[in-house]
């Protein structure tokens, strides 16, 4: 018979965010019609926004707010590297 080893498994805390910044200008709409969004079960949503107009930031209010886990994918290392700094820094 095949033996196999238990799995380990962690269980993240919950993600708390933790900043000293308040959403501004769009971005409160866009959080609440995200939050909207996802409790309504959408499957897709975009969030569109130039750079540095504060989409991670809100998206990091979207996954405070819905207490639920959230995996955040990025196309190449350099993005991803970036994000995590930014999730961390939250």
């Amino acid at each position: 018979p095949l033996i196999r080893a238990p799995i380990k498994r962690s269980v993240m805390s919950e993600f708390q965010l933790v900043t000293r910044f308040e959403p501004a200008g769009d971005q409160p709409e866009a959080i609440r019609q995200l939050v909207e969004g996802i409790d309504a079960g959408l499957a897709h949503q975009t969030l569109l926004g130039v750079t540095g107009s504060g989409k991670t930031f809100s998206i990091a209010n979207v996954i405070s707010q819905i207490k639920r886990p959230t995996l955040v994918l990025a196309p190449n290392k350099t993005l991803a590297a970036q994000l995590y700094g930014e999730f961390k820094a939250f």
